[in-house]
């Protein structure tokens, strides 16, 4: 598959304890991302970080937090992207979870994948 040029970036942001249906919430969405045939996802660890409700989650050692926030990354072309977002508000709803949702335009420079 051929991917350049203009496309879009896809960014969920959510808490490493979300669940949806008995499954960590992350690894359901690039799951269905892998599913719905997307170029590629990757799911980013932070270190600390605080959503809507203010409370503070971080990694360090003395207030070690069992939530730590992630971002579901996925870059593809804006018809993929835009069908995908559909998908994504679905799951999140469905979690009742709270997460942000956020897209860029990106140009896509190179594209590999192996054989």
């Amino acid at each position: 598959m051929k991917l350049e040029g203009e496309g879009k970036l896809l960014r969920i942001f959510c808490g490493e304890s979300d669940k949806i249906e008995h499954k960590m919430l992350y690894e359901a969405l690039m799951l269905k991302a892998r599913e719905t045939g997307m170029s590629g996802t990757t799911v980013l660890r932070g270190i600390a970080g605080f959503g809507a409700k203010s409370l503070i989650h971080t990694a360090k050692i003395l207030v070690l937090s069992e939530d730590l926030p992630l971002i579901v990354e996925i870059v593809d072309t804006a018809e993929k992207i835009d069908q995908f977002k559909e998908i994504a508000c679905k799951m999140i709803e469905d979690s009742r979870c709270g997460a942000l949702i956020t897209e860029e335009r990106a140009n896509i420079i190179k594209y590999t994948h192996g054989k």
